[in-house]
């Protein structure tokens, strides 16, 4: 194996998109915590911890579900499955990926960043993966928690302390975690099936998934207006909420009443754009407000 060939393995075990994604939404509570520009060594070194703490759940995630991954379609070709990398090599990459990031966030942050940070690795790749994801198939609501921490732990690694709108961000993520996953769970559902986890179309079917992504979806648009009404943001981010969230759920209606093969991974991917574009919205309405306050 060529030593480009073992840099991708590596780098693939740690899940990039879905660390980009996170990241993003931590860079984006920490702009929202202060009316100003972040202080730039804070925002740097708690970007650099959260995205190194999420990468090492990813790994300690695909370690745990290597079993699993090995009897799925969508998995079977990750590095563990292939044999590209060993269990045991993958786990000490984890663990020097979470030092790294607990020193650099303890001492280069506040204790309060890594303390909150090291609960969400350990919620999602122990509690979530070991546990939550093979008991029940309410696994992805009550496990979402540890992927909504993110714009929190954004807040607190500039401001040093939880605030209220902080834990608004944390809600978002929370009720939109549901509807996007049950959606690849859908898609995927063979694959679900025959590895024996009991995501809700598994345990419930595909009606009664696209009833639940339907509600949730219906939640979601109400919960992204309370930062405008709490004062938290202006009218750029609530049309921007308003739009995205008629978009949602003008798919989730569909979804409901379409059982077309391809839907729902459409309804995945956008869901991925929705939550972008509308933690981009809050930080180009935080500006903007700020700009003509001032």
């Amino acid at each position: 194996m060529s030593s480009t060939a073992e840099w991708r393995d590596y780098y693939e075990l740690t899940k990039p998109r879905v660390v980009m994604l996170i990241v993003f939404t931590a860079v984006v509570g920490m702009f929202l915590a202060v009316p100003g520009w972040p202080d730039p060594l804070a925002a740097l070194f708690g970007t650099l911890g959260i995205g190194l703490a999420a990468s090492s759940a990813a790994v300690i995630n695909h370690v745990l579900d290597a079993r699993i991954d090995v009897q799925m379609t969508r998995t079977r070709g990750r590095p563990l499955p292939q044999g590209k990398l060993k269990e045991s090599q993958a786990l000490v990459f984890a663990f020097a990926l979470c030092a790294i990031s607990m020193l650099m966030l303890w001492f280069l942050v506040n204790p309060l960043t890594a303390l909150l940070t090291f609960a969400s690795l350990i919620g999602y790749a122990i509690i979530y993966t070991t546990y939550l994801k093979r008991a029940t198939p309410q696994n992805i609501v009550i496990g979402g928690a540890a992927g909504a921490a993110p714009p929190v732990l954004g807040w607190t690694a500039v401001t040093g302390e939880v605030h209220s709108d902080a834990l608004l961000l944390f809600l978002i993520i929370f009720i939109w975690t549901p509807p996007h996953f049950w959606a690849l769970a859908i898609a995927r559902k063979e694959d679900y099936e025959k590895a024996g986890i009991p995501m809700l179309p598994v345990t419930h079917g595909n009606e009664f998934t696209r009833l639940f992504i339907l509600l949730y979806t219906i939640l979601l648009v109400l919960i992204t207006i309370l930062p405008y009404l709490s004062g938290m943001s202006g009218l750029i981010y609530l049309l921007a909420a308003l739009l995205l969230g008629g978009v949602f759920l003008w798919y989730a209606i569909r979804l409901k009443l379409d059982s077309s093969v391809e839907l729902p991974m459409r309804v995945f991917w956008f869901s991925i754009n929705y939550l972008m574009i509308l933690f981009a919205a809050l930080l180009v309405d935080h500006y903007f407000l700020i700009r003509f306050t001032l």
